[in-house]
């Protein structure tokens, strides 16, 4: 067990506020709860339970004696079991198996005859065997209760056979349905025999009842047991269990993770293992729990899953050593230890996909786990592209868009399922030894004891003798028999290397994080290097997080899976989007000083409901690796090979708006010091700044759309306009509200409107005010010529005559019909990819585009080869990466207020109250992050015009152009000499920072908060946007020195002696 230097008074729970500080740091709240050691008789440190007061009193049946009578005649009548045994099966089954008096008062006469009958019949059955071996099995399964009875031998974990346990997890416990489960299982006191031969096998039953619960439907904070229990539970349990139960559940409401707490039990061997954690977030924990102790040569005389109304289940094991055992095992005392250790492990991934190599005891627990995590890596990275992707990168130019855009398409295609997820189970399956020979170099790097600890316990897990990689490499090519299998297993040669820190041996997680060096990535496949990679598994989902510089930012999307064919796709392309997302992200952040970042979080096939859990998870793990590595009270502190501070900045996406603030609380719970700016699209109450509330995304694009009429001098209401994404949506109402010109048609998720005349702005502002769709328009306010077609409408007659036979397909297309009444065209919503190279040329007529002018406001609505295409038959477009840059723009300013305040300060001026009031200060910086917004939106535009007129290169070419060059050039500056000139860097953050921030915080302050790497970010982008967007993307080869010149002596007048 684990010792501390110098003896420290603690109290008899962890609970974190109270465990051993850290001088001049508060302790980060964690989520997971660990009885710490406290004296006590036995000086182990737990808690001493009077065996008196114990468990569980079941409240007598008093017709006890009636029903056994009954019993007996039934059977007797019956004259399948012999007269003169029927006594011995009525005492053994009464009083020998451990049933309490909750089962013979539940169940009918007829019931109890045909459970000791059939038992029996096994007995009989048995017996017959050649080696007389009784193996007595037993289910009855009903809606509202199951009993179970089996045999096994204690401390060994049954391979094959019914697998009882797990079959009630997944029928009863860990059930979707809103019906909750309690389950009572007993080991029967005496072994059973083979003839006259005692044998090692005991009966185990187990109880399930369905909960009726005090209150079914408390709070999710509610810890009063006599409102959250189940009725039979306060029927059953004793006073010293409920304080128990009390305090666990008060412990576990509070937190992510599970509580974990070890009694002794007075004048008994046994120990008490306590679990509490939030129901349905490890699904299989009851039966891998078994597998555990059962490793340990433990084994179980009583186990109880006890559920509660507010969300908390917790399980209750009565432990002891198994006395059956020939093989020599740790004391209990030892064994204990390590299975406290190990649950959180087990909590993390309940059911590994080597579970029967750890079951049989081929592998450990730590080791099925490693190589778990490691299957999941493999099948990302080992299917590669091949030959044939390489001739065609050599043939086409990656710096093309249009390139790029068919390589991306080309790279799916390709992407071969020759390692299924299945085929690289099976090779590593085959392979126990290389995977504990890899887990022990793994281990022998990442496993390590804090400051002032010993480990006089046992080891955490069988392993082998540590190699070193060159030692690794020969080890696997000796033991494998083919290209593949050798391949499988190098990968875990790369993963070990790659590897910069994780959370795996940190008792307080939820689940596994890795920080890996993403270098390993082939250049020709991902050309653009990536600057960070984090890996997190949890028992619901995958996920990834990329980023492409140090200081980056971008939003989290959960992806969600139809079927499990949908869920095979998505898996496979999973890393391939997450690095297109975060590489999008970076050309759009050009204008801000962080790069491009996103997460991708995969929900399992058959957890498509976990999304909160898996990003609770997601989040918290990849916590785990962003606070400082040495958290107090923890006996394996995390080994950072990456040495360096992190922090992440990230924002809402798919399936995460509403997650966001949870995120925002948890990480000030925790005490992260960048609390305040970890999330944007928080609530305004946490100091969010919302963008569709202020119309951030379309300020940007309606500046381009107003740039279009400004340079050729359109009157805006003479402009008929048709528009994607409608009034219900945040950028297709905004662009309503913001809005001059006449709409002529609108598409939104419900349907098509559209009137030749002119839609009834009034009317449409309604709607966009309300955030209705167009299914709500006032038919009313159309012309004669005007029409709504719904997307459940079938066979409508348009005014012109024009019949519409399925509306739905009238809606998906009809951005691509010649109507002859659009001049602009801006889309705020649709699908990616809705006019591509195949459907592009519906829009071209005679060579000439029928629409004159977009400004592509929704993501990836157009392909880049079609937006080329546009552009060669006339038409003035301008792409999303520069249009609706806004967003970006605004979450990175309200990062810097957040990051420049201090917590005081930023609740003051930052914080929307209670009363829904915004302070003054809100108010006139989210007036100055929207003229931010328009001007960088202009600044780009003007850039774009001027450099097309110039060149004739198309516009979309040139806004990614642009955005290399800016990005480019950003980069350089941050590591050069000019950010180590004082004055000039005063001078340059003067410019960039918003004067409100300047004016109420000053600038000393601000680069006193700031992190410098931020502060470099800023610096960076702010001189390389404003240098490209002045002179081009292809400058002189003087052009920065003259720009810089300019600079330089604003900073430092000449002395006019010189």
């Amino acid at each position: 067990m684990a010792t501390i230097s110098s003896p420290i008074s603690r109290s008899p729970h962890k609970l974190v506020e109270q465990t051993i500080r850290t001088p001049g740091r508060q302790p980060s709240p964690q989520p997971t709860h660990f009885n710490i050691t406290h004296r006590n008789g036995n000086g182990n440190g737990h808690r001493v339970l009077r065996s008196a007061t114990v468990g569980y009193v079941a409240p007598e049946f008093k017709g006890r004696t009636e029903q056994m009578s009954k019993v007996r005649e039934q059977i007797k009548a019956m004259k399948w079991i012999p007269g003169e045994l029927i006594d011995t099966q009525l005492e053994w089954f009464y009083n020998e198996l451990g049933i309490d008096d909750v089962y013979f008062q539940t169940e009918s006469v007829e019931a109890v005859v045909s459970n000791i009958t059939s038992l029996y019949a096994a007995k009989v059955a048995a017996f017959a065997r050649e080696d007389k071996r009784q193996e007595i099995r037993l289910d009855m399964e009903s809606s509202d209760h199951a009993i179970y009875i089996d045999t096994s031998e204690p401390g060994i974990s049954a391979i094959g056979g019914p697998r009882y346990e797990h079959r009630l997890e997944v029928k009863y416990l860990d059930t979707s349905s809103n019906q909750t489960f309690r389950v009572e299982s007993f080991r029967s006191t005496s072994n059973l025999s083979s003839g006259t031969t005692p044998i090692n096998s005991s009966i185990r039953c187990y109880f399930v009842y369905q909960c009726l619960f005090v209150d079914p439907n408390p709070s999710l904070s509610e810890t009063r047991l006599e409102v959250i229990s189940d009725r039979m539970f306060l029927a059953k349990s004793t006073n010293n269990t409920k304080q128990i139960y009390q305090e666990i559940i008060e412990l576990a409401v509070n937190r992510t993770g599970p509580v974990i707490e070890v009694f002794d039990i007075e004048d008994s061997i046994e120990k008490r293992l306590v679990v509490a954690f939030r129901r349905r977030t490890a699904l299989g924990l009851f039966s891998a729990l078994s597998d555990l102790y059962h490793s340990y040569g433990v084994t179980s005389s009583r186990k109880y899953v006890e559920q509660f109304s507010n969300g908390i289940t917790v399980m209750s094991l009565y432990l002891k050593p198994a006395s059956n055992l020939s093989k020599e095992f740790p004391t209990l005392e030892q064994s204990i230890h390590q299975i406290t250790k190990e649950i959180s492990l087990l909590y993390c991934i309940p059911q590994n996909k080597f579970q029967a190599l750890f079951a049989s005891g081929r592998l450990s627990l730590q080791e099925t786990i490693y190589g778990h995590c490691v299957w999941v890596f493999v099948q990302h990275f080992l299917n590669r592209l091949g030959s044939e992707y390489s001739s065609l990168v050599s043939a086409l130019d990656p710096n093309n868009s249009s390139h790029a855009e068919i390589l991306s398409t080309i790279k799916r295609r390709l992407r071969t399922e020759t390692f299924t997820s299945d085929y690289i189970l099976e090779i590593i399956s085959n392979h126990p030894e290389l995977v504990r020979s890899l887990y022990s170099a793994f281990a022998s790097t990442h496993l390590t004891l804090g400051p002032g600890y010993s480990e006089d316990s046992i080891p955490p897990s069988p392993s082998g003798e540590v190699l070193n990689d060159k030692e690794l490499k020969a080890l696997i090519s000796k033991t494998v028999s083919n290209e593949h299998e050798e391949m499988v297993m190098t990968a875990f040669r790369i993963f070990n290397n790659s590897l910069l820190k994780t959370n795996f041996y940190t008792p307080t997680k939820v689940a596994l994080s890795f920080r890996l060096d993403p270098s390993f990535l082939p250049e020709i496949e991902y050309p653009q290097p990536l600057y960070g990679m984090f890996l997190v598994i949890t028992s619901e989902s995958r996920g990834f997080h990329l980023r492409f510089r140090d200081i980056a930012r971008g939003g989290i999307r959960i992806v969600k899976s139809r079927n499990r064919e949908a869920y095979s796709i998505n898996a496979r392309s999973m890393f391939d989007e997450n690095y297109g997302l975060a590489n999008t992200q970076q050309r759009k952040n050009k204008d801000i000083p962080e790069g491009g970042s996103k997460g991708v979080i995969l929900l399992d096939s058959n957890q498509q409901d976990k999304a909160s859990v898996a990003f609770e998870k997601y989040i918290d793990s990849i916590m785990d690796l962003l606070l400082p590595p040495t958290s107090p009270g923890i006996k394996n502190p995390i080994v950072d090979l990456y040495g360096k501070e992190e922090i992440l900045f990230m924002g809402p996406d798919e399936n995460t708006a509403d997650l966001v603030n949870w995120a925002t609380e948890h990480a000030r719970k925790r005490n992260a010091p960048w609390w305040k700016s970890f999330f944007t699209g928080k609530s305004p109450k946490l100091g969010g700044i919302p963008h569709d509330s202020y119309g951030m995304t379309s300020l940007s694009v309606r500046e381009y759309v107003k740039g279009i009429y400004r340079k050729l001098e359109l009157d805006p209401i003479k402009v008929r306009k048709m528009q994607t994404g409608g009034p219900d949506g945040d950028l297709g109402s905004n662009e309503i509200l913001l809005s001059n010109e006449t709409y002529t048609s609108i598409v939104d998720g419900s349907g098509v409107l559209a009137d030749p005349q002119g839609l009834d702005i009034d009317e449409l502002k309604r709607l966009a005010t309300k955030r209705a769709m167009i299914s709500e328009f006032d038919l009313a306010k159309l012309s004669s010529e005007g029409y709504r077609v719904l997307v459940d409408e079938t066979n409508v007659t348009l005014p012109n005559g024009d019949i519409i036979s399925n509306g739905t397909t009238f809606r998906n297309t009809f951005h691509l019909r010649d109507t002859g009444l659009t001049d602009a065209f801006v889309p705020c919503g649709g699908r990616p990819a809705a006019i591509d190279l195949s459907s592009v040329n519906k829009l071209i007529k005679d060579g000439k585009s029928t629409v004159p002018y977009i400004v592509e406001g929704a993501n990836l609505f157009i392909t880049q080869d079609a937006k080329l295409r546009l552009e060669e038959a006339g038409c003035i477009l301008f792409k999303d990466a520069s249009a609706n840059k806004g967003g970006v723009t605004s979450s990175s300013l309200e990062v810097l207020a957040s990051l420049s305040f201090d917590d005081e300060g930023f609740v003051e001026n930052m914080c929307v109250g209670s009363n829904g009031q915004a302070p003054e200060f809100y108010k006139e910086y989210v007036k100055q992050v929207q003229e931010t917004i328009k001007m960088n939106a202009e600044l780009e535009f003007e850039a774009i015009w001027r450099e097309h007129e110039q060149t004739g290169i198309p516009r979309s070419t040139l806004s990614d152009t642009i955005s290399v060059a800016i990005t480019k050039l950003d980069e350089e500056l941050q590591t050069s000499d000019l950010w180590r000139d004082a004055k000039l860097r005063k001078s340059v953050l003067l410019d960039a920072l918003p004067q409100l921030l300047l004016s109420k915080i000053g600038l000393e302050t601000i680069m006193e908060r700031v992190p410098e790497n931020y502060l470099r970010a800023i610096f960076g982008s702010y001189l390389a946007s404003r240098f490209v967007y002045e002179v081009g993307s292809s400058p002189g080869q003087f052009a920065f020195f003259d720009f810089m010149s300019k600079r330089l002596a604003n900073v430092r007048p000449r002395s006019p002696s010189l």
